[in-house]
């Protein structure tokens, strides 16, 4: 398993950024599909973002436009910038790994989970 360690969580403002980060122990720009879920109090699970070992991108409807999804191979990090931010925006925002080289879905059966960062928007 990969350990994930992520930061850059914290309160802003509605139409505020942030961009989240995601230590990886292990070389994460190939071989792997990582992605970025969340979670808000009483709610489920949800996925944001994810991004294959290849590079290509997959957001959930409710991101598009406004969250990006990235990774940097010598610092082992994937990144999630969010711009424009909305109160329906808080919520935990928790980073996954799974051994793959193929299609990367959000759906993908993710096996290595941070512990997570919290984000607030308040309006």
């Amino acid at each position: 398993q990969v350990h994930l360690v992520e930061s850059g969580g914290g309160s802003v403002q509605a139409g505020g950024s942030l961009r989240l980060s995601c230590v990886a122990s292990a070389y994460i720009y190939s071989g792997y599909c990582m992605g970025w879920f969340r979670q808000a109090p009483g709610k489920e699970r949800e996925g944001v973002a994810s991004i294959a070992s290849y590079g290509t991108p997959s957001y959930a409807n409710f991101v598009k436009g406004r969250f990006t999804i990235s990774k940097d191979a010598a610092t082992h990090t994937l990144y999630l910038q969010m711009n424009d931010l909305k109160p329906e925006d808080t919520a935990m925002y928790i980073c996954a790994a799974e051994k793959s080289i193929g299609y990367c879905p959000l759906s993908a059966n993710f096996q290595s989970w941070g512990q997570g960062t919290q984000v607030t928007v308040s309006s």
